[in-house]
């Protein structure tokens, strides 16, 4: 087993130590293929990623071993190059990692980072999020109720003149997101998603609920606006997620939707051209500019 790999990122060459531990048993997926695939796609990743605090998942033993752990606090020994920045918290402060390069971003594949989740709000303007989440979270692996939830979404964003962008989780469900102008507060994002969840849920009561209890949703797919809370995360377009398969969060365009193939966990990193061409494709490129949500309220207190 090599100790060490060394690779270039950007203007740095780094190395990769123990490049042959297997990250994904199943799989037979290592460290090695996590920094690769991190190196390729840093440039349409890093962008997604750039200015954000980040918490970091980590499995340095593989993804079904101990430790792993979610880290909000960088570690004293991360190199000076990596940005970071310092959040308040209550009684003291957090130093989020902040990925601004593809070097950043292939250190963290050697620290056994196998997903990263961004915050909604910028280093720039912390309490102002310029991204607002719909997490499509179904009861189980039935993906024609996601499916049929994100339909619905986009079709109340549209009424609201509001953009959309579509994204598999790598996981179970579909994330719809809202680029924002950054002018609006977290509790005032929040009380939107919240206001729009329950006029869909309004609008499909067998199918759709926001209900937070498990208990009380009756197998009904869950509309989650959560992460549309000041410290609260997201999981980063284009990262892998620790899963069988190591499934990919995979940004598409809307007519891809249609798709009867599409799953959550569609492309992984078994394979990395696939995602690549995706990539390439730019699928979020016809969204449009970033909206207020001034007037979009009040489209929307007029449907409730």
């Amino acid at each position: 087993m090599n100790d060490t790999y060394r690779v270039r990122a950007g203007r740095r060459t780094l190395s990769v130590h123990r490049p042959d531990k297997v990250l994904f048993g199943d799989d037979g997926l290592t460290k090695a293929d996590l920094a690769e695939y991190y190196r390729r796609i840093a440039r349409y990743m890093v962008p997604e990623l750039k200015g954000r605090p980040l918490m970091l998942e980590r499995h340095p033993e593989g993804i079904t071993a101990q430790p792993h752990f979610m880290q909000k606090d960088t570690p004293e020994h991360y190199p000076d190059w990596v940005h970071t920045t310092e959040v308040a918290k209550e009684g003291g402060t957090v130093r989020h990692t902040v990925c601004d390069d593809s070097a950043t971003l292939v250190f963290l594949a050697d620290q056994a980072c196998v997903s990263l989740h961004r915050w909604l709000s910028t280093t720039a303007h912390l309490e102002a999020p310029d991204r607002l989440v719909f997490d499509l979270d179904p009861p189980g692996d039935d993906f024609g109720a996601v499916r049929h939830a994100a339909r619905l979404t986009k079709e109340l964003l549209d009424e609201l003149k509001l953009p959309s962008m579509l994204m598999t989780t790598g996981s179970r469900g579909l994330h719809v997101t809202v680029p924002l102008d950054g002018r609006t507060s977290f509790d005032e994002c929040h009380a939107f998603a919240r206001d729009a969840a329950e006029v869909l849920a309004a609008r499909d009561p067998g199918r759709l609920t926001t209900a937070v209890r498990k208990n009380r949703r009756g197998g009904r797919l869950y509309l989650d606006i959560q992460r549309n809370i000041y410290a609260q995360t997201a999981v980063a377009p284009w990262s892998v997620r620790a899963r069988k398969g190591a499934p990919v969060a995979a940004p598409l365009p809307w007519d891809r939707l249609e798709d009867p193939g599409l799953t959550a966990r569609s492309w992984s990193l078994r394979d990395v051209d696939a995602i690549m061409e995706l990539a390439g494709s730019k699928p979020w490129s016809g969204t449009g500019r970033r909206r207020s949500l001034l007037a979009a309220r009040q489209r929307l207190t007029k449907l409730r």
